[in-house]
């Protein structure tokens, strides 16, 4: 579950203004050219070519349709995600906080530690396998028994995202709550935040935000109960009785709908882009179906090929020189964990799938530093659990050529919908 340690991208209109006048703007155009050609279809498309040759040429380099820096080499992109005192989260650009309150997502420091560590126990992965394991694992195999006698499925729709849902619910102790109404309250909570954020294009109105105020008032009204109720192994009570220094009950809740939107948002993608991985190369498939233990490294294969959250957002606090950019105090420098994870002076063959890659793991598709991802081992076991399922229950498993898929998205990159086929009939039990 990928908590998102950064926020949706923000684009012209969304308020993000770099520091300098004109000059400067035209100065930075002129130093990178590349930089400076880029467009969002760029970004939200066939992302890769355009992140080799920035990689190749200008490792930092500033792109207007951003607003910000662009980072697309590993080295540098660790140096940023590492660095929380010269490139924090803690800005009021995001507009996360502006939905849902102060979070881990938003704050750097003593503070970021003080809303984090409360759930950290619960997603180390000992935690994760003692208490989420199992129910993962039977929860994929329910929803791939529901489809399996029908020869074809779209896994966005029928696998991935219920799965999301339903271990989020699990987490949170919404499990009693039905699925699509958790779904309801995350689509207008995150919309909203595309709103304010200028994701759409287009300038929040005035009633922008009022669905998304009703969907959180009812999400923080049952996050309540689950407090109020307490109970044994009950994260978010645990959370709330941490004790002096610790959350209250409204910092719970905003980091509680921090969870959710990375447990749903970039899970939901993980699942999508691996399986499209996977039947996209029948080679591969085949090596996986004939030693299921690769399933593993072709998660992390396919988080290093595309990584569900692309980019994360950083703002420098001082002037800096990175990589020879000259970045200044307020800048935004976005990090390309797509970028990074194609950087052929780490990952050889970039741009080929290969299930027995050696150092796949060593992706940055879940960031590093203060802000790696919380949710990463559930996540992984999540997208594993998936996987499996799939191969197990559907012989003959395979990409519906009538209907191609493909990832896109400027910061959460997953195809649109995901069409397979299988031989239908009778199945191994789950």
């Amino acid at each position: 579950m990928p908590g998102p340690s950064d926020e949706r991208r923000t684009v012209p209109g969304g308020g993000r203004a770099a520091r300098g006048g004109a000059g400067e703007r035209r100065a930075r155009r002129d130093t990178f050219p590349i930089g400076a050609t880029v467009t969002m279809r760029d970004l939200g498309g066939e992302l890769h070519p355009v992140l080799r040759r920035l990689r190749a040429s200008e490792p930092v380099s500033w792109l207007p349709v951003l607003g910000g820096w662009l980072v697309t080499r590993r080295d540098v992109a660790l140096r940023v995600l590492r660095d929380a005192r010269t490139f924090t989260v803690d800005d009021p650009r995001f507009s996360t906080a502006r939905v849902i309150g102060p979070s881990m997502l938003s704050l750097d420091g003593c503070e970021h530690a003080r809303h984090r560590d409360p759930f950290a126990d619960a997603f180390r992965l000992a935690g994760v396998r003692a208490g989420l394991e199992q129910f993962t694992a039977a929860e994929a195999a329910r929803l791939v028994s529901g489809f399996a006698a029908g020869g074809r499925a779209e896994l966005r729709r029928d696998l991935a995202g219920p799965l999301a849902v339903a271990v989020v619910a699990e987490v949170l102790g919404l499990a009693e709550t039905d699925p699509r109404v958790v779904l309801a309250w995350y689509d207008e909570i995150v919309g909203a935040v595309s709103a304010l954020a200028g994701a759409s294009g287009q300038g929040a109105g005035p009633d922008a935000g009022a669905g998304a105020r009703e969907a959180f008032e009812k999400l923080s009204a049952s996050l309540r109960d689950v407090i109020a109720a307490g109970g044994e192994g009950s994260l978010l009570a645990a959370a709330a009785g941490a004790g002096a220094g610790g959350l209250g009950g409204g910092e719970v809740i905003s980091n509680a709908a921090v969870l959710m939107f990375g447990g749903i948002e970039t899970t939901e993608g993980m699942i999508c882009n691996v399986v499209l991985h996977l039947l996209g190369q029948p080679g591969q498939l085949g090596e996986v179906r004939a030693d299921p233990g690769l399933v593993e490294n072709a998660v992390e294969e396919s988080l290093r090929l595309e990584p569900a959250a692309a980019v994360v957002d950083r703002y420098a606090t001082a002037d800096v020189e990175l990589a020879g950019a000259p970045v200044r105090r307020g800048d935004l420098v976005s990090v390309s964990l797509a970028g990074a994870g194609r950087d052929p002076s780490f990952f050889p063959d970039p741009d080929r799938f290969d299930v027995r890659r050696a150092n796949a793991r060593q992706n940055l598709a879940f960031a590093h530093g203060p802000h790696y991802c919380l949710g990463a081992h559930l996540a992984r076991i999540e997208a594993r659990a998936a996987v499996a399922a799939l191969l197990a229950r559907l012989p003959g498993l395979r990409l519906d050529p009538a209907q191609p898929a493909a990832p896109g998205g400027v910061v959460f990159r997953k195809p649109p919908e995901l069409h397979v086929r299988w031989e239908a009939g009778p199945h191994p039990p789950g």
